[in-house]
């Protein structure tokens, strides 16, 4: 077996199979570079992305999302602190099977498969591989600090930023 999931309908395992380990997503997005597996997540992406329809809202802060499995996600994380998902070699946790795959990955086998096409950055994700060029090679720093003129990549480095400099304010 490549991974963990199990599906009850084999139309599920042979979605999952072509998008995560084959990386065969024949819908793709007429507007950016998004593509999917399945029509249903493209319709989605579209939704959420470029029409900004986030049904489900954190009643806690601004998050919205598409997905109420996702919304969970987020409450469990950051308002409940619940990271389930263990590291077996290190006292890493997280809230998804995806993420501990993906620090596992990196961290303690070395693999970085997203390769910059610019320099020698490498790292796990797409989604990462994106922040690295929109930051250093495109110098675009979207999250900005609402008390002075700091900005960064990342929601994470501008919170780091806000306990650091501002303590938390």
């Amino acid at each position: 077996s490549i991974c963990d999931y199990s599906f009850a309908k084999k139309s599920s395992l042979k979605v999952h199979m072509d998008a995560v380990h084959e990386e065969k997503k024949p819908n793709r997005c007429s507007i950016c570079d998004y593509s999917s597996a399945t029509k249903s997540n493209l319709k989605e992406h579209i939704n959420a992305v470029h029409e900004a329809q986030k049904p489900n809202q954190c009643s806690i802060c601004d998050y919205s999302c598409t997905r109420k499995g996702n919304l969970k996600i987020h409450m469990d994380a950051l308002h409940e602190e619940k990271k389930p998902h263990q590291c077996s070699i290190c006292d890493y946790s997280c809230t998804t099977r995806g993420s501990l795959k993906r620090h596992v990955n990196a961290v303690h086998e070395g693999k970085k498969p997203k390769q910059c096409s610019i320099c020698d950055y490498s790292c796990t994700s797409k989604s990462n591989l994106k922040v690295h060029v929109n930051a250093v090679h495109e110098g675009k720093k979207p999250h900005q600090c609402s008390i002075c003129d700091y900005s960064c990549a990342t929601k994470g480095r501008l919170k780091i930023h806000m306990d650091v400099i501002h303590e938390g304010k």
